[in-house]
């Protein structure tokens, strides 16, 4: 496994994107320093902010021994956790059959698990007016992703069979099925699966940072 000498620097808020990181850097166990962004005051369009992440959202890494040894910068978590598994040689399998399993969850997160519950969060959470459609239109989507889940779950431990970046990709969003009116009754499987992840010392650890 590769070493780190000098810590990573995380740029970070406590969301379920922002606890990828912690939770996977935890899990490597490699030393990495936590530079709050907070979002809510807008520090994610601060110049030097956007140097590192154009998209003006947090998630990003700067890490000090990136590829040749010099500085390297990583914005989306998605690319983060590929990143840093592909580099210490963990979480990520080696063997390609292995990668595309896990690419495709990892990416089922990016581009619906992760979007479609903040949808929901918003609209049934923060939104000052309460539309009924759009709170109808992304719970029903919701369940649906939540479905996928307990379905690839069934008989297995972790999303891709062995514990990886998909996993700790998934856990912040599913942790916090209630904000988004998820009953675990009716996915048992995704419901262990949550059990599991939490009791993880490394994910209990990234949760608690911030």
């Amino acid at each position: 496994m590769t070493t780190q000498n000098s810590p990573i620097d995380l740029y970070f808020w406590t969301t379920p994107n922002g606890y990828k990181i912690s939770i996977m850097l935890e899990e490597l166990g490699v030393p990495y320093t936590v530079h709050k962004v907070n979002i809510g005051k807008g520090e994610q369009f601060e110049p030097a902010f956007l140097k590192i992440s154009p998209n003006n959202r947090i998630p990003a890494i700067v890490d000090p021994e990136g590829p040749g040894g010099a500085p390297i910068s990583v914005f989306e978590s998605g690319a983060i956790l590929k990143y840093l598994g592909e580099k210490f040689n963990k979480f990520y399998p080696n063997d390609k059959r292995a990668q595309v399993k896990v690419d495709e969850w990892l990416n089922w997160q990016m581009g619906g698990f992760g979007p479609m519950l903040g949808q929901m969060h918003h609209f049934a959470v923060f939104a000052k007016e309460k539309i009924p459609y759009a709170i109808e239109r992304y719970h029903t989507e919701a369940k649906r992703l939540y479905g996928v889940l307990d379905r690839q779950l069934e008989g297995q431990d972790y999303i891709a069979g062995e514990f990886s970046i998909a996993d700790i990709a998934t856990i912040g969003w599913a942790r916090v099925h209630e904000k988004q009116q998820i009953d675990m009754a009716d996915f048992p499987n995704v419901g262990r699966w949550i059990e599991r992840m939490l009791a993880r010392p490394g994910v209990k650890r990234g949760f608690e940072v911030g």
